[in-house]
């Protein structure tokens, strides 16, 4: 065994051992979670307040008041002394593999009664990551119940936020061990006690809100890296909301790779709930409490009755005014509607629109939604919550009302650039055999006029922005060498699987491109998707083969020669 003195090696920096945590890093860049030294003094103060409201958010939304400053102690240099000389042991790599556990364990007891000051310490911090991350889980436990009281302080500390995410990783890296699970629910069951006195502190810092969310995912038994619930990025979530993949059933949202605590996720979120009632304006508008109310939405997707008692608190009303016959308050109504608008909450009422239960869902359309759809479609964080409104249509009825405000507007919304509006709605009305021939007569329209032939639809929404930025329409022509719109690639595609009979002035248009536009929308990655969408379409094979015919042209003139000969 290797022993350890109080005075062996000098306090030394470290260099390329302070990089953080890789995964940690990707997930906190656009945050500020680099770390950074801090300045030399006789302590340091950290914020365990909130951060500035994020840029969008309308001046006169409730601002959350921080709880007063509270100052951190230096680690003397004694201790500070000790804890170097174990990352130097670390570094040189002087001991086994057998005694790495124990030196760990044994070196986290010396924490004792200081793990605030020591796990906020820039240096020592990423000590103590390497040491929660390779001591045995009873060590690992008595180092987190010893710091409970002081958790929600260092989870919202920029160092100490990552020694807590590394304690919740190893936590869910041990759970994988037999006979361990009692006594890390027991540790999380003291840690949850402690914040549920006082959540909002957590939900609204930036690094605290971070270290909520892991544990939320750790209750729930999914992986802590899982981007299902550390929210989806775009490039998976369009494909399921354009009906190019399939969406996520309840059996793949509850496949967990590690056991859960279902009653401690419960507890959790019912503490978070009963502090959310008397926050909400604060809550609805804040990012970063923001994050942590999608992330326990998502991982509540198959629970009905829970969601059912936190939709209706999320959005300021009650169970009984979305899903019985009563009316919302026009004062709430108006005010859900203008928070809409705002960053934070529109991606939350995004996640709300995917996960909320039927009963919920039809409500909400017919109370909220209703004679606003074009308004919010207009704002440039609104068109995204209708966006989500339309792809989780239910029924005929619903797409009327869309249809309704909507269908004339097609023209205007693509002006605005509000093109995701429109895809919905065409992915809509596709999926549920719905205003088919309305809607594809209503884009068609919206790109082209009576009077001019239908070969420019497909070139126009390949080139959306290009089209109706461009002062002389009717002058535009195909820019060579510019990348293709995304999402008016999107609406060909979603086009082309409706019935042939709807679509002819799309298919006439796209097999009059010329072979040097076949060519150069095959080498666009959203062009080509829409060629490959035309081939699986319902059209003849003969008006297939003439598009093909384009590009063979461009690279075998002759064979074309003798196939037409």
């Amino acid at each position: 065994m290797v022993a350890i003195g109080s005075a062996a090696l000098p306090l030394r920096r470290f260099e390329s051992s302070m990089e953080d945590d890789g995964s940690y890093k990707r997930g906190r860049k656009k945050m500020g979670m680099s770390r950074k030294p801090e300045k030399q003094g006789q302590g340091r103060s950290f914020d365990a307040g909130v951060s500035k409201n994020a840029s969008g958010r309308g001046s006169n939304r409730e601002s959350y008041s921080a709880p007063q400053t509270v100052v951190r102690k230096q680690a003397d240099p004694e201790t500070a002394k000790y804890f170097s000389e174990i990352a130097n042991l670390f570094e040189s790599d002087g001991i086994d593999i057998e005694e790495r556990s124990s030196l760990c364990s044994n070196a986290l007891e010396e924490t004792r009664g200081k793990e605030l000051e020591l796990a906020t310490d820039y240096i020592i911090s990423h000590t103590l990551q390497t040491l929660v991350e390779g001591c045995e889980v009873d060590c690992l436990c008595a180092f987190l119940r010893s710091c409970a009281k002081n958790f929600p302080l260092i989870a919202m500390d920029k160092s100490g936020s990552h020694v807590a995410e590394s304690a919740i990783r190893a936590l869910s890296k041990h759970l994988q061990e037999s006979d361990v699970y009692a006594v890390i629910e027991d540790t999380l069951n003291t840690i949850c006690k402690v914040i549920v006195k006082n959540p909002v502190d957590l939900m609204c810092d930036c690094y605290g809100s971070h270290v909520l969310r892991s544990l939320l995912s750790l209750f729930k038994g999914v992986p802590l890296d899982s981007s299902e619930f550390r929210m989806r990025k775009s490039s998976s979530a369009l494909p399921e909301r354009f009906n190019f993949k399939a969406p996520r059933s309840d059996a793949d949202v509850s496949r967990h790779v590690i056991p859960g605590f279902p009653d401690l996720l419960k507890f959790l979120v019912s503490g978070m709930l009963k502090c959310a009632r008397n926050n909400i304006k604060t809550l609805q508008v804040d990012q970063y409490s923001s994050l942590v109310l999608q992330t326990t939405l998502k991982l509540l997707a198959e629970d009905e009755e829970e969601l059912l008692q936190i939709i209706p608190i999320l959005i300021g009303c009650t169970r009984e005014d979305i899903v019985e016959e009563n009316s919302i308050e026009t004062t709430i109504v108006r005010d859900v509607l203008g928070l809409m608008k705002e960053t934070a909450f529109s991606h939350l009422m995004e996640v709300v629109l995917e996960v909320a239960p039927e009963v919920l869902y039809n409500g909400i359309f017919s109370k909220i939604f209703r004679n606003s759809l074009f308004d919010l479609s207009s704002h440039h964080c609104g068109n995204f919550v209708i966006q989500a409104l339309i792809s989780h249509t239910r029924d005929q009825d619903q797409m009327e009302m869309i249809w309704e405000e909507l269908g004339s507007k097609f023209k205007d919304l693509l002006k605005m650039g509000r093109s995701g509006v429109i895809a919905s709605f065409v992915a809509a009305s596709q999926r549920l055999h719905s205003y088919e021939e309305k809607c594809c007569q209503a884009l068609a329209a919206a790109v082209h006029s009576s009077n001019e032939s239908s070969t420019c639809i497909v070139p126009r929404i390949l080139f959306l922005d290009g089209y109706f930025n461009c002062e002389d329409k009717s002058n535009w022509n195909w820019p060579s060498g510019v990348k293709m719109h995304v999402m008016g690639s999107l609406i060909l595609q979603e086009v082309f699987r409706f019935q042939i009979e709807f679509i002819q002035p799309f298919i006439t248009s796209i097999t009059s491109l010329t072979a040097d536009n076949v060519l150069e929308a095959a080498k666009d990655p959203g062009g080509a998707r829409v060629i490959e969408a035309f081939l699986s379409s319902d059209a003849s094979a003969k008006l297939k083969r003439r598009l093909v015919m384009r590009f063979y042209a461009v690279y075998f003139p002759g064979f074309v020669d003798i196939l037409e000969s």
